[in-house]
Protein backbone atom coordinates (compact mmCIF):
# COMPACT_ATOMS: atom_id res chain seq x y z
CA UNK A 1 0.00 0.00 0.00
CA UNK A 2 2.96 2.33 0.55
CA UNK A 3 4.02 2.09 -3.15
CA UNK A 4 1.51 4.59 -4.44
CA UNK A 5 1.76 6.63 -7.61
CA UNK A 6 1.88 10.43 -7.20
CA UNK A 7 -1.72 10.74 -8.44
CA UNK A 8 -2.97 8.17 -5.94
CA UNK A 9 -1.07 9.85 -3.12
CA UNK A 10 -2.75 13.12 -4.07
CA UNK A 11 -6.24 11.59 -4.06
CA UNK A 12 -5.71 9.84 -0.72
CA UNK A 13 -4.18 13.02 0.76
CA UNK A 14 -7.24 15.06 -0.24
CA UNK A 15 -9.42 12.36 1.30
CA UNK A 16 -7.54 12.68 4.59
CA UNK A 17 -8.31 16.40 4.62
CA UNK A 18 -12.00 15.61 4.10
CA UNK A 19 -11.78 13.48 7.23
CA UNK A 20 -10.26 16.33 9.25
CA UNK A 21 -12.20 19.16 7.61
CA UNK A 22 -15.36 19.04 9.71
CA UNK A 23 -13.60 19.18 13.06
CA UNK A 24 -11.01 21.70 11.89
CA UNK A 25 -13.63 24.28 10.86
CA UNK A 26 -16.12 23.40 13.61
CA UNK A 27 -13.84 24.54 16.46
CA UNK A 28 -13.38 28.11 15.17
CA UNK A 29 -17.09 28.35 14.37
CA UNK A 30 -17.93 27.43 17.97
CA UNK A 31 -15.51 29.89 19.58
CA UNK A 32 -15.94 32.82 17.19
CA UNK A 33 -12.77 32.50 15.09
CA UNK A 34 -12.41 32.35 11.31
CA UNK A 35 -12.69 28.85 9.73
CA UNK A 36 -10.46 29.75 6.79
CA UNK A 37 -7.72 30.80 9.22
CA UNK A 38 -8.10 27.47 11.03
CA UNK A 39 -7.57 25.60 7.75
CA UNK A 40 -4.53 27.76 7.01
CA UNK A 41 -2.96 27.20 10.44
CA UNK A 42 -3.73 23.47 10.28
CA UNK A 43 -1.92 23.19 6.96
CA UNK A 44 1.09 25.33 7.91
CA UNK A 45 1.20 23.78 11.40
CA UNK A 46 1.33 20.29 9.89
CA UNK A 47 4.24 21.32 7.67
CA UNK A 48 6.05 22.77 10.71
CA UNK A 49 5.47 19.48 12.56
CA UNK A 50 6.83 17.43 9.65
CA UNK A 51 9.87 19.69 9.37
CA UNK A 52 10.72 19.23 13.05
CA UNK A 53 10.09 15.46 12.94
CA UNK A 54 12.28 14.99 9.85
CA UNK A 55 9.24 14.19 7.70
CA UNK A 56 8.93 10.74 9.27
CA UNK A 57 5.72 10.87 11.33
CA UNK A 58 2.38 10.69 9.42
CA UNK A 59 0.42 13.07 11.65
CA UNK A 60 -2.00 15.85 10.68
CA UNK A 61 -2.53 18.76 13.06
CA UNK A 62 -5.99 20.33 13.25
CA UNK A 63 -8.06 22.54 15.55
CA UNK A 64 -8.16 21.20 19.11
CA UNK A 65 -11.55 20.53 20.75
CA UNK A 66 -9.90 20.64 24.19
CA UNK A 67 -9.70 24.44 23.98
CA UNK A 68 -13.31 25.24 23.04
CA UNK A 69 -14.50 25.95 26.60
CA UNK A 70 -11.23 27.66 27.71
CA UNK A 71 -11.22 29.96 24.66
CA UNK A 72 -14.86 30.94 25.22
CA UNK A 73 -14.19 31.56 28.92
CA UNK A 74 -10.98 33.50 28.32
CA UNK A 75 -12.52 35.63 25.57
CA UNK A 76 -15.28 36.72 27.96
CA UNK A 77 -12.65 37.88 30.46
CA UNK A 78 -9.88 39.30 28.28
CA UNK A 79 -11.36 39.56 24.79
CA UNK A 80 -10.44 37.47 21.76
CA UNK A 81 -7.14 39.26 20.92
CA UNK A 82 -5.78 38.59 24.42
CA UNK A 83 -7.09 35.03 24.36
CA UNK A 84 -5.37 34.26 21.06
CA UNK A 85 -2.12 35.63 22.48
CA UNK A 86 -2.64 33.42 25.53
CA UNK A 87 -2.51 30.35 23.27
CA UNK A 88 1.26 30.88 23.30
CA UNK A 89 1.06 29.45 26.84
CA UNK A 90 -0.02 26.14 25.27
CA UNK A 91 3.15 26.12 23.21
CA UNK A 92 5.21 26.68 26.36
CA UNK A 93 3.84 23.47 27.92
CA UNK A 94 4.81 21.49 24.82
CA UNK A 95 8.30 23.01 24.87
CA UNK A 96 8.83 22.11 28.54
CA UNK A 97 7.62 18.54 27.98
CA UNK A 98 9.85 18.21 24.92
CA UNK A 99 12.89 19.30 26.94
CA UNK A 100 11.99 16.95 29.81
CA UNK A 101 11.62 13.96 27.50
CA UNK A 102 14.85 14.86 25.70
CA UNK A 103 16.61 15.00 29.08
CA UNK A 104 15.21 11.79 30.58
CA UNK A 105 14.83 9.79 27.38
CA UNK A 106 12.83 6.65 26.67
CA UNK A 107 13.06 5.29 30.20
CA UNK A 108 10.82 8.10 31.49
CA UNK A 109 8.15 7.18 28.95
CA UNK A 110 8.45 3.46 29.67
CA UNK A 111 8.03 4.21 33.36
CA UNK A 112 5.09 6.59 33.01
CA UNK A 113 3.35 5.11 29.97
CA UNK A 114 3.70 1.32 29.78
CA UNK A 115 1.27 -0.63 27.53
CA UNK A 116 -1.19 -1.14 30.40
CA UNK A 117 -1.62 2.67 30.54
CA UNK A 118 -1.25 3.54 26.85
CA UNK A 119 -3.69 0.85 25.66
CA UNK A 120 -6.72 2.23 27.55
CA UNK A 121 -5.74 5.80 26.63
CA UNK A 122 -5.74 4.87 22.93
CA UNK A 123 -9.14 3.21 23.36
CA UNK A 124 -10.42 6.40 25.01
CA UNK A 125 -9.12 8.57 22.17
CA UNK A 126 -11.51 6.73 19.88
CA UNK A 127 -14.42 6.26 22.28
CA UNK A 128 -14.32 9.83 23.62
CA UNK A 129 -14.87 11.10 20.08
CA UNK A 130 -17.84 8.77 19.52
CA UNK A 131 -20.47 11.18 21.00
CA UNK A 132 -19.41 13.81 18.46
CA UNK A 133 -19.86 11.28 15.66
CA UNK A 134 -23.29 10.21 16.94
CA UNK A 135 -24.44 13.82 17.43
CA UNK A 136 -23.48 14.61 13.83
CA UNK A 137 -25.09 11.42 12.51
CA UNK A 138 -28.37 11.81 14.37
CA UNK A 139 -29.19 15.01 12.48
CA UNK A 140 -30.27 12.63 9.70
CA UNK A 141 -29.70 8.94 10.30
CA UNK A 142 -30.57 8.06 6.69
CA UNK A 143 -27.73 10.19 5.32
CA UNK A 144 -25.38 8.91 8.02
CA UNK A 145 -26.09 5.27 7.24
CA UNK A 146 -25.86 5.84 3.48
CA UNK A 147 -22.36 7.29 3.96
CA UNK A 148 -21.35 4.62 6.47
CA UNK A 149 -22.62 1.66 4.45
CA UNK A 150 -21.04 3.03 1.26
CA UNK A 151 -17.65 3.33 2.99
CA UNK A 152 -17.97 -0.20 4.41
CA UNK A 153 -18.86 -1.64 1.00
CA UNK A 154 -15.90 0.12 -0.62
CA UNK A 155 -13.55 -1.18 2.09
CA UNK A 156 -14.91 -4.71 1.79
CA UNK A 157 -15.36 -5.12 -1.95
CA UNK A 158 -13.41 -2.25 -3.52
CA UNK A 159 -10.37 -2.84 -5.71
CA UNK A 160 -7.41 -0.69 -6.70
CA UNK A 161 -7.74 3.06 -6.26
CA UNK A 162 -11.37 2.88 -5.11
CA UNK A 163 -10.40 0.79 -2.07
CA UNK A 164 -8.03 3.59 -0.96
CA UNK A 165 -10.72 6.26 -0.86
CA UNK A 166 -13.69 4.83 1.08
CA UNK A 167 -14.17 8.13 2.92
CA UNK A 168 -14.36 10.16 -0.28
CA UNK A 169 -16.77 7.70 -1.92
CA UNK A 170 -18.92 7.60 1.22
CA UNK A 171 -19.09 11.40 1.41
CA UNK A 172 -19.84 11.78 -2.31
CA UNK A 173 -22.68 9.24 -2.23
CA UNK A 174 -24.08 10.77 0.97
CA UNK A 175 -23.83 14.27 -0.53
CA UNK A 176 -25.66 13.22 -3.71
CA UNK A 177 -28.46 11.68 -1.65
CA UNK A 178 -28.63 14.86 0.45
CA UNK A 179 -28.89 16.96 -2.74
CA UNK A 180 -31.74 14.77 -3.97
CA UNK A 181 -33.50 15.24 -0.62
CA UNK A 182 -33.05 19.01 -0.77
CA UNK A 183 -30.91 19.04 2.37
CA UNK A 184 -27.90 20.91 0.98
CA UNK A 185 -27.71 24.70 1.29
CA UNK A 186 -25.66 26.04 -1.63
CA UNK A 187 -26.30 29.73 -0.94
CA UNK A 188 -22.91 30.09 0.72
CA UNK A 189 -21.21 28.71 -2.41
CA UNK A 190 -23.03 31.20 -4.63
CA UNK A 191 -22.01 34.21 -2.55
CA UNK A 192 -18.43 33.11 -1.81
CA UNK A 193 -15.58 34.70 -3.75
CA UNK A 194 -13.28 32.55 -5.83
CA UNK A 195 -10.11 33.74 -4.12
CA UNK A 196 -9.74 35.35 -0.71
CA UNK A 197 -7.01 35.25 1.90
CA UNK A 198 -8.16 34.31 5.42
CA UNK A 199 -9.19 37.55 7.22
CA UNK A 200 -6.56 37.23 9.94
CA UNK A 201 -3.87 36.86 7.26
CA UNK A 202 -5.03 39.68 4.96
CA UNK A 203 -5.51 42.02 7.95
CA UNK A 204 -2.58 40.75 10.00
CA UNK A 205 -2.12 42.21 13.46
CA UNK A 206 0.19 41.09 16.24
CA UNK A 207 -1.70 39.50 19.17
CA UNK A 208 -2.26 41.69 22.22
CA UNK A 209 -0.15 39.85 24.77
CA UNK A 210 -1.32 39.75 28.39
CA UNK A 211 -0.14 37.57 31.27
CA UNK A 212 -3.58 36.59 32.54
CA UNK A 213 -4.81 34.57 29.51
CA UNK A 214 -1.26 33.25 29.01
CA UNK A 215 -1.22 31.74 32.51
CA UNK A 216 -4.87 30.67 32.19
CA UNK A 217 -4.11 28.51 29.14
CA UNK A 218 -1.07 26.70 30.60
CA UNK A 219 -2.90 24.10 32.75
CA UNK A 220 -5.48 23.56 30.01
CA UNK A 221 -2.67 22.24 27.78
CA UNK A 222 -1.95 19.28 30.08
CA UNK A 223 -4.73 17.11 28.61
CA UNK A 224 -3.78 17.71 24.92
CA UNK A 225 -0.12 17.00 25.77
CA UNK A 226 -1.06 13.64 27.27
CA UNK A 227 -3.35 12.94 24.34
CA UNK A 228 -0.45 13.81 22.02
CA UNK A 229 1.60 11.01 23.59
CA UNK A 230 -1.26 8.56 23.07
CA UNK A 231 -1.72 9.66 19.46
CA UNK A 232 1.98 9.16 18.67
CA UNK A 233 1.71 5.62 20.03
CA UNK A 234 -1.46 5.08 17.95
CA UNK A 235 0.20 6.30 14.75
CA UNK A 236 3.23 4.13 15.50
CA UNK A 237 0.98 1.09 15.92
CA UNK A 238 -0.87 1.82 12.68
CA UNK A 239 2.34 2.45 10.71
CA UNK A 240 4.18 -0.39 12.52
CA UNK A 241 7.06 1.93 13.42
CA UNK A 242 8.45 3.22 16.72
CA UNK A 243 8.17 6.99 16.37
CA UNK A 244 8.79 7.40 20.11
CA UNK A 245 12.32 6.17 19.42
CA UNK A 246 12.88 7.73 16.00
CA UNK A 247 12.56 10.67 15.45
CA UNK A 248 11.65 10.81 19.15
CA UNK A 249 8.72 12.04 21.21
CA UNK A 250 10.67 15.17 22.12
CA UNK A 251 10.59 16.13 18.44
CA UNK A 252 6.86 15.46 18.04
CA UNK A 253 6.20 17.55 21.16
CA UNK A 254 8.37 20.37 19.85
CA UNK A 255 6.66 20.26 16.44
CA UNK A 256 3.19 20.41 17.99
CA UNK A 257 4.28 23.29 20.24
CA UNK A 258 5.73 25.32 17.38
CA UNK A 259 2.53 24.76 15.37
CA UNK A 260 0.47 26.06 18.33
CA UNK A 261 2.76 29.08 18.59
CA UNK A 262 2.28 29.82 14.89
CA UNK A 263 -1.50 29.53 15.28
CA UNK A 264 -1.46 32.06 18.12
CA UNK A 265 0.55 34.53 16.02
CA UNK A 266 -1.91 34.53 13.11
CA UNK A 267 -5.18 34.30 15.03
CA UNK A 268 -6.03 30.61 14.73
CA UNK A 269 -7.12 28.07 17.36
CA UNK A 270 -4.54 25.74 18.99
CA UNK A 271 -3.78 22.66 16.92
CA UNK A 272 -3.38 19.07 18.02
CA UNK A 273 -2.67 15.64 16.56
CA UNK A 274 -5.79 14.47 14.70
CA UNK A 275 -7.09 11.03 15.56
CA UNK A 276 -9.62 11.29 12.72
CA UNK A 277 -6.84 11.10 10.14
CA UNK A 278 -5.16 8.29 12.08
CA UNK A 279 -8.43 6.36 11.84
CA UNK A 280 -8.47 6.93 8.08
CA UNK A 281 -4.90 5.61 7.86
CA UNK A 282 -5.94 2.54 9.84
CA UNK A 283 -8.72 1.59 7.44
CA UNK A 284 -6.89 2.48 4.19
CA UNK A 285 -3.50 1.14 5.34
CA UNK A 286 -1.86 4.23 3.81
CA UNK A 287 0.64 5.71 6.28
CA UNK A 288 3.12 7.54 4.05
CA UNK A 289 3.99 10.94 5.60
CA UNK A 290 3.98 12.50 2.14
CA UNK A 291 0.26 11.78 1.87
CA UNK A 292 -0.31 13.76 5.09
CA UNK A 293 1.70 16.65 3.67
CA UNK A 294 -0.55 16.59 0.59
CA UNK A 295 -3.52 16.90 2.97
CA UNK A 296 -1.79 19.88 4.63
CA UNK A 297 -1.12 21.56 1.28
CA UNK A 298 -4.76 20.97 0.32
CA UNK A 299 -5.89 22.64 3.56
CA UNK A 300 -3.86 25.74 2.68
CA UNK A 301 -5.31 25.80 -0.85
CA UNK A 302 -8.85 25.39 0.47
CA UNK A 303 -8.29 28.26 2.91
CA UNK A 304 -7.80 30.71 0.02
CA UNK A 305 -10.32 29.32 -2.50
CA UNK A 306 -13.56 30.73 -1.18
CA UNK A 307 -16.03 28.74 -3.31
CA UNK A 308 -14.28 25.43 -2.72
CA UNK A 309 -14.17 26.02 1.02
CA UNK A 310 -17.87 26.99 0.98
CA UNK A 311 -18.73 23.85 -1.00
CA UNK A 312 -17.03 21.66 1.58
CA UNK A 313 -18.81 23.49 4.38
CA UNK A 314 -22.11 22.69 2.65
CA UNK A 315 -21.61 18.94 3.30
CA UNK A 316 -24.34 18.00 5.80
CA UNK A 317 -23.05 17.09 9.26
CA UNK A 318 -24.93 13.78 9.11
CA UNK A 319 -22.89 12.70 6.08
CA UNK A 320 -19.62 13.35 7.95
CA UNK A 321 -21.06 11.80 11.10
CA UNK A 322 -21.70 8.51 9.32
CA UNK A 323 -18.06 8.34 8.26
CA UNK A 324 -16.88 9.23 11.77
CA UNK A 325 -18.79 6.27 13.22
CA UNK A 326 -16.36 4.03 11.36
CA UNK A 327 -13.16 6.03 11.86
CA UNK A 328 -13.43 6.60 15.61
CA UNK A 329 -14.22 2.96 16.29
CA UNK A 330 -11.13 1.92 14.37
CA UNK A 331 -8.97 4.00 16.73
CA UNK A 332 -10.43 2.21 19.75
CA UNK A 333 -9.64 -1.07 18.00
CA UNK A 334 -5.98 -0.02 17.77
CA UNK A 335 -5.96 0.39 21.56
CA UNK A 336 -7.30 -3.14 22.03
CA UNK A 337 -4.69 -4.36 19.56
CA UNK A 338 -1.98 -2.55 21.57
CA UNK A 339 -2.95 -4.43 24.73
CA UNK A 340 -2.96 -7.74 22.86
CA UNK A 341 0.37 -7.18 21.05
CA UNK A 342 2.12 -6.34 24.32
CA UNK A 343 0.49 -9.33 26.00
CA UNK A 344 -0.96 -7.29 28.86
CA UNK A 345 -2.32 -9.93 31.24
CA UNK A 346 -5.78 -8.85 32.39
CA UNK A 347 -5.83 -11.74 34.86
CA UNK A 348 -3.35 -9.71 36.93
CA UNK A 349 -5.24 -7.62 39.50
CA UNK A 350 -3.18 -4.42 39.13
CA UNK A 351 -3.62 -4.48 35.35
CA UNK A 352 -7.38 -4.88 35.47
CA UNK A 353 -7.58 -2.05 38.05
CA UNK A 354 -5.57 0.32 35.85
CA UNK A 355 -7.50 -0.51 32.69
CA UNK A 356 -10.95 -0.44 34.27
CA UNK A 357 -10.50 2.81 36.25
CA UNK A 358 -8.90 4.57 33.28
CA UNK A 359 -11.73 3.58 30.94
CA UNK A 360 -14.50 4.32 33.44
CA UNK A 361 -13.26 7.83 34.21
CA UNK A 362 -12.79 8.66 30.54
CA UNK A 363 -16.04 7.24 29.22
CA UNK A 364 -17.98 8.58 32.21
CA UNK A 365 -16.78 12.13 31.58
CA UNK A 366 -15.23 12.71 35.01
CA UNK A 367 -14.02 16.27 35.71
CA UNK A 368 -11.61 17.40 38.43
CA UNK A 369 -11.66 21.12 39.26
CA UNK A 370 -9.41 23.28 41.45
CA UNK A 371 -10.40 26.95 41.25
CA UNK A 372 -10.01 28.00 37.62
CA UNK A 373 -8.06 24.86 36.74
CA UNK A 374 -9.89 21.75 35.56
CA UNK A 375 -8.87 18.49 33.93
CA UNK A 376 -11.21 15.95 32.41
CA UNK A 377 -11.64 13.28 29.78
CA UNK A 378 -8.54 11.68 28.32
CA UNK A 379 -6.21 13.98 30.28
CA UNK A 380 -7.67 13.07 33.67
CA UNK A 381 -7.91 9.39 32.80
CA UNK A 382 -4.30 9.30 31.64
CA UNK A 383 -3.07 11.02 34.81
CA UNK A 384 -4.99 8.55 36.98
CA UNK A 385 -3.68 5.63 34.91
CA UNK A 386 -0.10 6.85 35.33
CA UNK A 387 -0.54 7.31 39.09
CA UNK A 388 -2.10 3.87 39.53
CA UNK A 389 0.73 2.28 37.57
CA UNK A 390 3.31 4.03 39.77
CA UNK A 391 1.57 3.35 43.09
CA UNK A 392 0.15 -0.14 42.76
CA UNK A 393 2.73 -2.78 43.75
CA UNK A 394 4.18 -5.01 41.08
CA UNK A 395 3.65 -8.72 41.63
CA UNK A 396 6.95 -10.26 42.62
CA UNK A 397 8.13 -13.08 40.36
Amino acid sequence: MELLTPSRKTIVGIQFLFVAFGSTVLVPLLVGLDPATALFTAGVGTFIFHLVTKGQVPIFLGSSFAFIAPIISASQQWGMPGTIAGIAGVALVYFVMSALIKWQGRRLLDRLFPPVVIGPVIILIGLSLSPAAVNMAKENWLLAFVSLITAILVLTFGRGLVKLVPVVVGIIVGYIVALCMGLVDLSGVATASWFALPPSISHFQLPQFAWEPFVFMIPVAIAPVIEHIGDVYVVGAVAEKDFVKDPGLHRTMLGDGLACLFASLVGGPPVTTYSEVTGAMQITKVTHPQVIRIAAATAIVFSVIGKLSALLQSIPSAVLGGIMLLLFGSIAAVGVQNLMNHKVDLNVTRNIIIVSVTLTLGIGGAILTFGTFSISGIGLSAVVGVLLNLLLPQKKP
